[in-house]
């Protein structure tokens, strides 16, 4: 199975009563119980929206998440959550600062990361469900601390080994469920794009170029074992919360080597901003790697012309056959809870957009 012709990253806006649902949970006034009956009938309705639309693949909108990422550490032990070392930025310089887990003890998986998710929308739809798991090499870019994570890894080796080994556990339960589609989302690949990401990777004490390679290295691990017939991606991000992002630079310093390198069967790209660079990079994609475009943004209410997505196809079918591309926003609509700063009606229009002009281009 390649992806879709017409794609999406994942997460959808949140209801204003599913947010308010889940402060009362956390104030105390509201059941466990009751916020899962509350996610179940927004769930529902967002896998509503995007049979609506047209799309092919669905996901639970990530509506019982906090945070893109936040399965992972709920169901995996060995994390404490604390301030962040990075911040998001916008197209104003404004910052934002957040908190995030830390590896602060031995990981061990204690239960389904994504499989509950998976079960419930696979429940909801005769269409294909994707299930959407943080990258591999996030656990360790922004999970790590230096000073704080060796106290339980006195051997880094030790704790890749334990990664690898949590995700290859996740993809076989999946897998036995019957999941069939996975994506991982990674924010540290394109990071090591960045200049000054780069120099904080040294500060660290790492090479950045040297942490390409490992952490392709890490990604393969996790993925030895997966089952027979399930299609694996990888989403490549700059950031995305609340319409702001961390990073900038095109693909090209890690571009042929992941291409080349990673044991996955497609590129989820964002290219919807200057700050992604030019297609030139995609020269080294393989022939048996399919590239979904990232064409529409996510971040702000604007909607693009069908007529510009297509001519920007149009551009990147020059260095890779067109046949093996597909069309998506650039990440999703609410890679965090509060969301980006877009209407329900915004985002509709948008993945509405994207149905129409793949059909545009290639026929279906």
């Amino acid at each position: 199975m390649r992806p879709f012709r017409a794609e999406h990253i994942g997460s959808l806006l949140r209801p204003a009563a599913l947010l308010a649902a889940r402060r009362e949970f956390d104030g105390g006034s509201l059941s466990a119980q009751a916020l899962r009956d509350t996610e179940d009938r927004f769930i529902r309705d967002a896998v509503a929206l995007q049979e609506r639309v047209g799309l092919e693949v669905i996901t639970d909108g990530e509506y019982r998440r906090v945070i893109y990422f936040g399965h992972f550490p709920a169901a995996v032990s060995g994390f404490t959550e604390m301030d962040a070392e990075i911040t998001f930025q916008d197209a104003r310089g404004g910052a934002m600062t957040y908190r995030t887990p830390v590896v602060t003890g031995k990981l061990a998986r204690r239960h389904g990361i994504a499989t509950d998710e998976f079960e419930f929308v696979r429940g909801l739809t005769t269409r294909t469900p994707k299930v959407t798991l943080p990258s591999p090499c996030s656990q360790h870019a922004f999970r790590w601390r230096e000073g704080v994570s060796e106290r339980a890894y006195p051997d880094v080796e030790e704790f890749f080994a334990d990664v690898a080994g949590i995700y290859r556990d996740e993809l076989a339960d999946l897998g036995a469920r019957g999941a069939t589609y996975v994506q991982l989302d990674d924010v540290s690949f394109p990071l090591l794009c960045d200049a000054k990401f780069r120099d904080g990777f040294r500060r660290r004490g790492h090479d950045p170029d040297a942490m390409v390679g490992r952490y392709v290295s890490l990604v393969n691990d996790a993925l030895r074992d997966r089952p027979a017939g399930m299609t694996v991606g990888i989403h490549l991000c700059r950031g995305n919360n609340q319409g702001k992002w961390i990073g900038e630079g095109g693909y090209d310093a890690v571009a042929e080597r992941i291409f080349t390198g990673l044991a996955v069967d497609a590129f989820f790209l964002e290219y919807d901003s200057p700050r992604a660079g030019s297609f030139a990079p995609l020269r080294f994609v393989p022939r048996d790697r399919h590239v979904v475009l990232g064409l529409v943004t996510s971040k702000t209410p604007a909607l693009e012309s069908a007529d510009a997505l297509a001519k920007r196809i149009d551009e990147a079918s020059r260095l890779i056959d067109v046949a093996r591309l597909s069309l998506s926003p650039q990440c999703g609509f609410a890679s965090t809870a509060p969301g980006n700063p877009l209407t329900p009606a915004d985002q509709e229009a948008k993945l509405r957009l994207v149905v129409e002009t793949a059909r545009r281009v290639w026929g279906s």
